[in-house]
This record gives C-alpha cells, structure tokens and sequence, in this order.
C-alpha cells in the first residue's frame, strides 16, 4: 500500500480518479467529483468526504475510519467487503449499492436513503441502536 499522506481535492473534479491502494488520512474530498473513481484496497481515516459525488465509485476492500459521508452521492457505488467504522451517512444517497457484505460498525446507515432490501439486511447485522 502507498502512502500518499493527506489528499486535498475538495471542490475539484476528479471524475474516473485512481487512489487504488493508497493510505491517505485526513485527506479531505468535500464536494469532489469522485464519480467512477477506483478507490479499492485503500485506506482512509478522518477522512472528509461530504457531498461528494461518488456515483459508480468502486471502494471495495477499503477501510474507512472515522469518515465523513454526509449528503454524499454513492448511487450504485461498489461498497462490498468494505470497512465504515465510525462513519457518518445522514442525507448520503446509498441506492443501488453492493454493500450488504460490508462492515458498517458505528456507523449511522439508517441516516442515509437507501434500497429497502438493503435496509432489511444491514438492520440484522448492524442495528440502529436504541438510544437513537
């Protein structure tokens, strides 16, 4: 994995972007244009990624701690095998994801608009907690 430090490409465009298998924390992404993005095998923590358009992006078997997705669209991106630990979706747009076989600990899905059949398989393997 390459270590690449913080990325700064908030507001940019950065359509079809290759970040395959880097280590970027703290990187910030805020409103990036990350659509068809390969962002596979990395890893970001304390990452910024609000409203970022991240249609199609491919994040699979990437971790994310400690992320930052609010109001971010990832229609039909490819989430599976993916870590969202400690992340936050309120407002995210996640229909048409592959992602039930990801890990979504601590994270707040429920927040997010997504597909119904999604919704029923994330709530029995990560359900919202009752003080929420």
């Amino acid at each position: 994995m390459q270590d690449e430090g913080p990325i700064d490409w908030s507001f940019e465009g950065r359509q079809g972007a290759i970040l395959h298998k880097v280590k970027a924390p703290n990187s910030n992404f805020r409103r990036c244009i990350l659509e068809d993005a390969d962002l596979s095998e990395s890893n970001f923590e304390d990452s910024d990624f609000r409203k970022a358009a991240m249609r199609g992006a491919n994040l699979m078997k990437t971790a994310f701690d400690n992320c930052d997705f609010r109001g971010t669209d990832l229609k039909k991106a490819r989430m599976n095998m993916s870590v969202y630990r400690n992340c936050k979706f309120t407002g995210a747009d996640l229909r048409g994801i592959r992602g039930k076989h990801a890990i979504w600990e601590g994270s707040d899905w429920w927040n997010a608009k997504l597909d119904e059949d999604l919704e029923k398989v994330l709530a029995k393997k990560w359900p919202k907690p009752s003080d929420e």
